[in-house]
């Protein structure tokens, strides 16, 4: 089609939305005429939603949902373009990880995402509310964004789990006692899986924990590896392997330093039982 534009899928949530709402009307050979006939919305708003200039609401993807029979799916996507307390880059960053075969994690102070409990989830995002950091609406995304990333992890064929978390992880007190008891149940829950390893990089490592800041690691299925590290405002996707590789090799570093399986679901059992 002349003039069409095309949007990258990877670029943004949004981009991401209009590249699917494009994919899907044009494989049941549906002009924006008529996908406007059966949403009610005109063909001039839909095509400025396939090419990222309007972002979808509730309303819309609803709508579109319902045209399409696609449950709650084009609900979904909205919601992650509407999440604006999401980094640059996390985005893209979710697309790959719902694909890995490998996922390496690196965590400090807090409980990785994909490992929370939902409550753990909610008392840290509501904690960003009180602070004025995100709004009652951006909390509740946060949370439902992580649950579909969790339930993304249960399939046929799940991809193997390296999970190293800092000591402080276990330490940090975050929603009482009734939440944490409930948390430090599900690590240990999460280490007896068959596709997992978890370790705890103990305070005693000292200088020979390799990273200071969280780092995500996704092997992809023709085995490239992506890296996702982010600080306090800001979150970078890599994917270029000459900064990649040194960052794996890090992380294999910082997994011979670490406790072993056994020795961290120990540090956390005797931390339940109220033993320092």
């Amino acid at each position: 089609m002349v003039n069409r534009k095309e949007l990258d899928p990877d670029q943004s949530p949004q981009a991401a939305y209009g590249v699917y709402l494009r994919r899907m009307r044009d494989e049941r050979g549906w002009t924006q005429d008529d996908l406007s006939m059966r949403t009610g919305y005109s063909s001039a708003h839909i095509s400025a939603v396939e090419i990222g200039r309007r972002p979808p609401t509730p309303r819309f993807s609803a709508s579109t949902d319902k045209a399409f029979g696609t449950g709650d799916k084009f609900e979904r996507q909205a919601r992650a373009v509407r999440n604006t307390a999401i980094l640059e880059g996390f985005p893209e960053y979710v697309g790959y990880e719902g694909r890995a075969v490998e996922i390496r994690l690196y965590e400090i102070g807090i409980i990785p995402g994909l490992l929370q409990t939902p409550e753990y989830a909610r008392v840290l995002a509501d904690s960003s509310v009180r602070r004025g950091a995100i709004t009652p609406e951006q909390a509740d995304e946060r949370v439902s964004f992580l649950a579909e990333r969790q339930s993304a992890l249960v399939r046929p064929q799940p991809p193997m789990m390296f999970v190293i978390i800092d000591e402080s992880c276990i330490r940090r007190p975050v929603g009482g006692t009734v939440v944490m008891e409930a948390q430090l149940a599900r690590l240990v829950e999460f280490a007896a899986l068959p596709n997992t390893l978890l370790q705890i990089a103990p305070y005693e490592i000292g200088e020979r924990r390799t990273f200071d800041l969280p780092v995500n690691l996704l092997t992809l299925p023709d085995r490239s590896v992506v890296c996702y590290a982010e600080s306090q405002a800001q979150g970078h996707l890599d994917r270029e392997s000459i900064s990649v590789m040194p960052m794996l090799t890090a992380y294999h570093q910082l997994q011979a330093e670490a406790l072993s399986q056994t020795a961290s679901v120990a540090m956390i059992n005797q931390l339940r039982k109220g033993t320092p």
